[in-house]
């Protein structure tokens, strides 16, 4: 018997000792001045000063939190209270990850030429339409909502970075005692505390209620509060518009300069010459193997360990999920305090994420009892709470702002399909079992792909 309680106490008292370890922005900033070697030097910031990246933070914060709420309840919320036979509810996800799929080929082309703020407005509107629609018990609305859900999940998990990156290199966020590296470290702690939260929060909601709709009504609620403060955000975009082109071209004319450089205004590079880089493409299958292996998570750890449990009665669901997430916390966190001082490469991290998570697999496709099995998941979740802030401080990196919302968004499309058709494995009582070993050999490809990136290319 595995006692889930004090498991994940241990794991809670481990986020707290790592939380109150972490670096800061006003440690940096002392850092900073007393770095400077000249009384002319330009002043930093007062550490007293407000955060300068805490709008963002607080809108990431009520976005995950809007999306995490729903979780919980949306499988049952269709069969339970619509009353949908199951083959209904399974291409009811099936079209949503459809939807984030083919979505992936034009949100991030919108977003860098009408605004990456704009698109965050927009996944405010789309989402909170359909988490209305969700509850609305009419087959051809509630397969609408699937699909708003798929093209808001593209946008939120491609615009929300693409708009931080830019934003943090535009406002040069680094003399203000920031750092990318940290800032997507405190995103994977946020989600993390944001998803404990919002399990708690959900069931809260439903007991009070009575009914598994009120946790829909609540993520309307904040993806509106998210849209107040996304509003407060600077603009910025991708591509340079056509027009603005050749103004800046009549302009450097007018002022005497017949020879206008292309250097003078650098074009973009195309989709295409930027996929072709080795180093992309392997972030590509990294994102889809490691990314599709957690989604395909999801829906399997409650079968793998139902399959092997001795716990009398039902399993505490809610607190092992909690447990989950702290291990993503304290995995979060601990990516703060070994990237602050440099240890080691961003790649190599990725490529050790890779093997690890590759390792848990091989070992639940063996032999297993409960207490194993619950934490090999643990560790598997650990290894998200790192990945996360990796992928994307990689990202943020080697791909170039004019294209950084439609490679985003396109690099999601291969990661929608292939958890689509890995569903269609879950189907059979065992699937579960088929699905790990898959995903085994997806993650030995990937590790394979970014490794030899990274001797072919320099990566971060």
């Amino acid at each position: 018997m595995v006692d889930y309680q004090t498991n994940f106490f241990a794991l809670a008292v481990t986020c707290v000792a790592l939380l109150v370890s972490q670096p800061t922005r006003t440690s940096e900033l002392q850092k900073q001045r007393d770095d400077k070697k000249s009384d002319d030097a330009k002043p930093t910031e007062s550490p007293d000063a407000k955060h300068p990246q805490r709008d963002f933070y607080w809108a990431y914060a009520l976005a995950m939190g809007a999306d995490w709420l729903q979780g919980p309840y949306l499988y049952s919320l269709y069969q339970d209270e619509h009353g949908l036979s199951t083959g209904l509810v399974s291409g009811l996800f099936t079209t949503g990850f459809l939807s984030g799929a083919v979505s992936g080929f034009f949100v991030g082309s919108l977003a860098d030429k009408y605004g990456r703020k704009m698109s965050c407005v927009l996944f405010c509107v789309l989402y909170a339409l359909s988490c209305f629609l969700t509850m609305v018990p009419a087959v051809p609305l509630l397969f609408l909502g699937r699909v708003l859900g798929g093209i808001s999940t593209s946008i939120l998990f491609s615009s929300f970075d693409s708009w931080m990156v830019t934003d943090f290199k535009k406002r040069k966020l680094v003399e203000k005692g920031c750092d990318l590296s940290r800032t997507y470290g405190t995103m994977g702690t946020i989600n993390s505390l944001v998803a404990m939260a919002s399990g708690v929060a959900s069931e809260g909601l439903v007991r009070l209620t009575g009914t598994k709709k009120s946790p829909f009504i609540a993520s309307a609620a904040l993806l509106w509060m998210a849209m107040q403060t996304i509003w407060c955000w600077d603009e910025n975009y991708g591509h340079a518009s056509e027009h603005t082109r050749d103004e800046k071209k009549k302009n450097k004319k007018d002022d005497g300069d017949d020879d206008v450089r292309s250097n003078d205004m650098p074009l973009q590079p195309s989709l295409a010459s930027v996929l072709r880089r080795p180093a992309v493409l392997a972030l590509v299958l990294a994102t889809t193997m490691f990314e599709g292996a957690m989604y395909l998570f999801v829906f399997c750890w409650v079968p793998a360990l139902q399959a092997v449990k001795k716990t009398e009665g039902e399993l505490p669901y809610g607190l092992i999920f909690s447990s989950y997430m702290a291990s993503v916390m304290a995995a979060s966190l601990t990516f703060n305090l070994i990237m602050q001082r440099r240890l080691l490469k961003y790649s190599r991290l990725l490529v050790g994420l890779l093997v690890m998570a590759n390792f848990v697999f091989v070992k639940l496709c063996g032999p297993r009892d409960e207490s194993v099995t619950f934490w090999l998941f643990c560790v598997f979740e650990a290894c998200v709470g790192f990945y996360w802030p990796c992928i994307g401080y990689l990202k943020g990196r080697m791909i170039d702002d004019g294209n950084r919302s439609k490679v985003y968004s396109m690099m999601r499309i291969p990661l929608n399909i292939f958890v689509v058709v890995s569903l269609v494995m879950t189907r059979e009582s065992d699937g579960f079992m088929r699905v790990f070993s898959i995903c085994s050999v997806c993650l030995t490809a990937a590790f394979g792909a970014v490794w030899a990136s990274t001797l072919t290319e320099a990566v971060p």
